[in-house]
């Protein structure tokens, strides 16, 4: 193993992490590992992390807030983007990797570390999420990722490894591979990995199963301002006193489940299942906001852009070039995109209640059925005419060669 003196582990508390702080340690020369827990939005599963770390061998803990920097400089722009991966996923945890590895990055350069460690496994997306941040923002830090590289190949083996070095860990084992933010609650693995069997409602941790939801509608408003939420009925908040709100509002009634059969990055399908609450109907109303407030071309343009900024994201190339530039692009798209969305909640549907915005480019002037005074309608004779032109002239020339 080439020689490493400071290693800063990107730590979850949970089995994986916990066995990577005495594995560095053993594999590295006795090498001094910093624990850094970044808090997203992942809630009670912080409390004990920090005393763990410790106990497990680290020699420091750092537990960064990263919830405002997370909603404020990843969502927002992938929001005001309309980027979703494949049609269905809100891209939860592939926008989480960057602010958390940009975290360990500030903090490997603080402390003076010769390399940055993860848990996440080779057969996923998420190591290359944490390690495109890390070459975007510290070219020569070398990344250590222990999945590629131990023996340790089943839960089992981890577990009796943990046992052997005294490392604490919880004896209930999870159903499912989670991974959890403010944003969102993915559920993968066990009989999940069969995409014919259809989720258990048991599952939902954040969401009431829609059969469950209430049997009467609920009504939502969600402000924007630029393109981004700045209000839920009428009251102004922050970006995670709103995100929360919406969260309860939309788990209550059932809305934002996702089950999917995507393409990973690496290659393979995995099927995953998503609660996203607050997040389904944040896209819901922005997108509703749009159709208000941009023009055809504009709009079409966007909803291309949309496509490759969500795979860019989901790639992990959050630092990229392109990303950057398309982000400038989105940007100047919502100068105008400022306005009120109403939304009725119900059994996990969300259906249109009607939108306002002071730039509305709607004008009921122009498309009245009743009589007006700004529209000449003969004037779509000429349009059609130029319009159809060319069809009209490969008829020509099919009628003159039968």
């Amino acid at each position: 193993m080439a020689k490493v003196n400071k290693v800063v582990l990107a730590y979850s508390g949970g089995l994986d992490t916990s066995v990577i702080i005495p594995w560095l340690k053993e594999h590295y020369d006795g090498c001094e590992v910093i624990a850094c827990c970044a808090d997203v939005g992942q809630g009670d599963e912080l409390d004990v992390v920090h005393d763990k770390a410790l106990a497990s061998g680290a020699s420091k803990v750092y537990i960064a807030d990263l919830k405002e920097e997370f909603l404020k400089e990843y969502v927002w722009p992938t929001l005001k983007a309309g980027a979703v991966y494949e049609d269905k996923y809100l891209l939860g945890t592939s926008f989480a990797r960057p602010v958390i590895a940009k975290k360990l990055v500030e903090i490997a350069k603080k402390e003076g570390a010769d390399a940055i460690a993860h848990g996440a496994t080779g057969k996923g997306n998420d190591q290359v999420r944490f390690e495109l941040t890390v070459k975007a923002l510290a070219p020569n830090m070398k990344i250590i990722a222990p999945w590629r590289e131990w023996d340790l190949d089943s839960r089992s083996a981890e577990l009796e490894y943990a046992k052997k070095h005294n490392i604490p860990i919880s004896t209930g084992a999870k159903t499912y591979s989670m991974d959890r933010n403010i944003w969102h609650l993915s559920h993968e693995g066990a009989d999940l990995e069969d995409p014919a069997n259809e989720p258990h409602d048991s599952m939902f941790l954040i969401s009431k199963a829609p059969k469950d939801a209430p049997d009467k509608p609920e009504y939502v408003t969600v402000d924007f301002e630029k393109g981004e939420p700045v209000a839920v009925n009428g009251e102004k908040l922050g970006a995670v006193e709103l995100l929360t709100k919406l969260n309860e509002i939309g788990a209550r009634n059932g809305v934002g489940i996702t089950d999917l059969c995507e393409n990973r990055l690496v290659g393979m399908k995995s099927r995953g299942v998503y609660e996203n609450p607050g997040g389904a109907i944040l896209y819901y109303a922005h997108r509703e906001l749009e159709y208000l407030c941009l023009d055809r071309m504009t709009y079409h343009f966007k909803q291309h852009v949309a496509i490759r900024y969500g795979e860019l994201v989901y790639d992990g190339m959050w630092f990229c070039q392109l990303r950057e530039a398309l982000a400038a692009f989105v940007d100047s798209t919502q100068q105008t995109v400022t306005g009120t969305v109403k939304l009725k909640l119900y059994k996990g549907s969300i259906i249109s209640a009607g939108s306002k915005s002071p730039y509305s480019l709607y004008s009921k002037e122009y498309v009245t059925f009743e009589h007006d005074d700004v529209y000449n309608q003969a004037d779509a004779t000429g349009f059609i005419n130029l319009f159809g032109l060319p069809l009209k002239v490969r008829a020509l020339m099919q009628e003159k060669n039968k």
